[in-house]
């Protein structure tokens, strides 16, 4: 819960952001002059980007969280089975570990999208970030039933 609320604080922060900078590019190109016009139509270029990136990023984690919350009504979310150390933290060591079962696992089965969620939390908890996110997606587009892209 505390994570979904950082998330839309977060992003109602940069909405208003968002409408701030876009407001002054209206106020650039209502000047009128070459350069104020130019400038403008470059500052509304940032919150356009930034919209849809957030949008973009928003559509992700509601696909993800409703492959979890399905997965977790078949009975078949990855159990927790890291070793922790001391301070909390996952050994690296029992992540790695975790991380080739799943691998091997997604390997078996390449078309399974329950195979490639389980293995996007496995590089998740290995802190793999990028990988974690391209093995979501990939669950995502097995799911939905889209082509998948090389």
């Amino acid at each position: 819960m505390r994570a979904k609320i950082t998330y839309l604080v977060t992003a109602a922060v940069l909405v208003f952001y968002f409408v701030l900078v876009g407001s002054r590019g209206v106020l650039l190109i209502q000047a009128g002059t070459l350069l104020t016009v130019t400038l403008g139509v470059a500052v509304l270029v940032l919150p356009v980007i930034g919209l849809w990136f957030l949008w973009k990023s928003t559509q992700f984690v509601r696909r993800a969280n409703a492959l979890a919350a399905e997965l977790e009504a078949e009975g078949g979310l990855p159990v927790d089975e890291l070793t922790r150390l001391p301070s909390g933290r996952i050994d690296r060591d029992s992540a790695d570990e975790v991380f080739a079962k799943r691998k091997a696992e997604t390997e078996a089965s390449p078309d399974d999208w329950r195979s490639w969620f389980r293995l996007a939390v496995a590089y998740h908890d290995a802190r793999d970030t990028p990988r974690a996110r391209k093995a979501m997606q990939r669950a995502i587009a097995l799911h939905d039933g889209k082509p998948l892209q090389p």
